[in-house]
């Protein structure tokens, strides 16, 4: 792989690639294949000793997941990587390869509906237990640490919330206790925050947000440590989640104008959250680069932009919820995020729907709460749609 070690983020994005095959194409090509021919037995033998680098399998490593690979590495300061069918894949193969019976995980309590259910419904099957802390816990974190504590997860921001986590401060809890931090990144992306650089081990994506951006395919990808990524990998060989050549392709050249989405998503839903915080019929707004967001100034420190997802709660609660969705013209009703058109979501009945009542409570997930992820449009627009629907309520 070519890597030049450029200082900027735009840069290393569009530059990092497979090495040019013997046609020069400026463009990577695609690798849609399942296997890899060796010379001779020799050469065969040595691959598959690990005594040479090089593709055997697309389950193991292909060019274009490799590429893929490279690029999100260099741009969270990581080591190594693997890459993933999904999302989803990433966060249950990176528990299931570091974890035992009997391991103890701590996390905060505003996770992804489905990442909730690994931790209450299956990993508890194995004897995996988990933790929950609430943003308002973070001062009494080390109070949760348990003998058989393995590692702390978090996401921030979080979903749908966007509740902010200061990664600096539970990063200094984990290495006193010499315990593993992972921390989900989807709605921040590699552009406005690298965990690693406050202590991260680990960092997780969904691929299939921000970094593919246009609601074209799905992908996950882990990175971090050499040594934690290599038990990851092993795990992930045996069990195939990997990510798709294809895939792998698209969210490549994605990488490439990840910075230049962002800008204009950032943009946009800081207008629209300055909107929305002086409208009628809003209780609250939350968007991290608000001032009036309860972590605001961790954001800022941690964070270079806001992010594209803003979150708010309309008057009414469920009736007016329903109007309120029902009226969108523009936008659309979505479980999805992270995409090109902005999408509006009801997390109380979609995405977090499976949460018990008190869950939903603890995280502060309300019958009214709204989570949009704010597009590419014109904001103008965006914002006449969504006060149109407001003012219906």
């Amino acid at each position: 792989m070519k890597n030049q070690k450029n200082k900027h983020f735009e840069t290393e994005a569009v530059r990092i690639q497979t090495d040019r095959t013997k046609f020069s194409e400026h463009s990577t090509p695609l690798y849609l294949t399942s296997g890899f021919v060796f010379e001779d037995s020799e050469e065969m033998r040595a691959a598959f000793a690990e005594e040479k680098q090089r593709d055997l399998y697309s389950r193991y490593s292909n060019p274009n997941t490799s590429e893929f690979i490279t690029k999100m590495c260099a741009l969270e300061g990581a080591e190594d990587g693997f890459a993933f069918a999904t999302g989803m894949a990433a966060v249950y193969s990176t528990f299931a390869a570091l974890l035992n019976a009997g391991d103890h995980i701590v996390s905060c309590r505003s996770v992804f509906g489905a990442t909730h259910a690994l931790f209450t419904k299956y990993f508890p099957k194995w004897n995996i237990n988990t933790t929950y802390f609430t943003t308002t816990e973070e001062e009494k974190l080390e109070e949760l640490i348990q003998p058989n504590t393995k590692l702390i997860y978090v996401e921030t921001p979080t979903n749908p919330g966007v509740d902010v986590l200061d990664l600096e401060k539970i990063s200094k809890v984990a290495k006193k206790h010499g315990i593993l931090f992972v921390v989900d990144n989807c709605f921040a992306t590699p552009y406005l925050q690298n965990p690693i650089k406050f202590g991260a081990d680990l960092v997780i994506h969904s691929a299939t947000k921000l970094i593919d951006g246009q609601g074209r395919v799905l992908g996950g990808v882990t990175v971090g440590t050499a040594d934690l990524i290599r038990e990851i990998y092993l795990f992930s060989r045996v069990t195939g989640p990997a990510m798709s050549p294809f895939n792998a392709w698209v969210l490549s050249k994605s990488l490439e104008t990840l910075a230049v989405r962002a800008d204009r998503h950032c943009e946009n839903a800081l207008k629209l959250a300055e909107f929305l915080e002086i409208h009628s019929k809003v209780n609250w707004v939350k968007y991290p680069f608000l001032p009036s967001h309860p972590r605001y100034e961790v954001a800022k420190k941690q964070m270079k932009l806001g992010g594209s997802i803003v979150a708010f709660e309309v008057k009414g609660g469920v009736d007016a919820g329903k109007k309120f969705f029902d009226s969108i013209e523009m936008c659309s009703l979505s479980a999805n995020l992270g995409d090109t058109r902005t999408i509006v979501t009801h997390p109380a009945s979609t995405t977090h729907s499976k949460l018990a009542a008190e869950d939903k409570e603890a995280v502060g997930i309300t019958d009214g709460m709204v989570r949009c992820s704010v597009g590419l449009e014109y904001v103008e627009d965006i914002i006449k749609d969504v006060d149109q629907a407001l003012t219906g309520i």
